[in-house]
């Protein structure tokens, strides 16, 4: 039996008593110039047994300094457990070394939510999905429906992990693209072509089409050349906690999910999600691209990658070529 890609409040709660079985991280992640900090607030207020899980420290070195790229497979093991018995006693001569790894074993249900709602959570899972660990869901709507709904809040600080082994896993490369792929790609007709891969941005239709600039100083908006505007708000609704101005966001209907990708691509939709069409999601910095690659997963497309780099790195490079005019 597949593992649901989304878990309500309530489904995480029936699984909460089996905590031997479950994981939970919050994959919190802000803007870089955002005044909030992922990890302060978490020790304030989280799910129950949640440990911190910060994507700009599981990743791997970037030759452009790029943040929050994919990790190692030794370095991905490492961050869920031990590799090997022999590591565990290690660590566990280290007390310092001890939070650096979550307790996962390759069995655990890796449940995974943020502060938004849905925001850096889909990028978490799919680097789960990336490595193999299909027991993996992200909490629709995050904490903040969480605490709406009622459900409890933990504040004390966070428990000590237990150890546990995670053997090194096999990235599935597929699901990953480099700049060299995705520059290749935007010199193909994307019309003649069926094996041209469908390239959908995540970012706003301003930074799309160059009329609003990056939030990253000196880096020129506009977009990879045949690429599609889907902002990553479109596979998204909003709700307001109710006697508050709190709102977090969930996933559309499946339903509705379809719409706007029609609205967004046209004709090519229904080749992407019956898998005739491949598709790679990009957006700033590899993060909200995962909302676009949960979205489509949630759709069935079978052949979905995500562009690491994403528009930073593609944009940082005099080489590229950027267009700013509609499709």
């Amino acid at each position: 039996m597949s593992t649901p890609l989304l878990l309500s409040p309530s489904q995480l709660q029936q699984l909460l008593p089996d905590t031997k079985q479950v994981s939970i991280l919050d994959a919190s992640w802000f803007m870089p110039n955002s005044p909030r900090n992922a990890n302060e607030e978490f020790l304030k207020k989280r799910v129950p047994g949640a440990q911190f899980l910060d994507l700009d420290e599981v990743s791997s070195p970037h030759e452009l300094g790029l943040k929050h790229m994919i990790p190692s497979e030794r370095h991905f093991a490492d961050t869920c457990g031990m590799t090997k018995l022999t590591d565990c006693i290690h660590i566990y001569k280290s007390s310092s070394s001890i939070t650096e790894a979550f307790g996962i074993e390759p069995t655990s249900h890796v449940i995974l939510y943020d502060t938004h709602g849905v925001f850096s959570s889909p990028r978490a899972l799919f680097m789960f999905r990336a490595f193999g660990h299909e027991k993996s869901s992200i909490l629709d709507g995050g904490l903040p429906r969480w605490e709406a709904e009622g459900f409890p809040i933990e504040a004390k600080p966070p428990a000590r992990t237990r150890n546990s082994v995670y053997p090194t896993p096999v990235f599935d490369k597929a699901m990953i693209r480099s700049y060299d792929q995705m520059a290749s790609n935007s010199f193909t007709d994307l019309h003649s072509d069926p094996a041209v891969e469908l390239v959908i941005d995540a970012r706003s239709r301003g930074r799309f089409l160059g009329t609003d600039p990056e939030p990253r100083p000196g880096l020129s908006s506009g977009h990879i050349p045949h690429s599609f505007s889907l902002p990553f708000t479109a596979f998204l609704q909003t709700s307001t906690i109710p006697n508050s101005s709190v709102q977090y966001t969930t996933f559309l209907p499946i339903a509705e999910l379809r719409n706007a990708l029609v609205s967004h691509v046209g004709d090519h939709a229904e080749a992407v999600i019956q898998g005739k069409r491949p598709i790679t999601t990009t957006c700033g910095s590899g993060m909200t691209a995962g909302v676009l690659w949960l979205g489509l997963k949630l759709l069935g497309a079978p052949n979905v990658a995500l562009y690491d780099e994403s528009w930073t790195g593609y944009a940082s490079r005099a080489s590229s070529k950027i267009e700013k005019a509609a499709n």
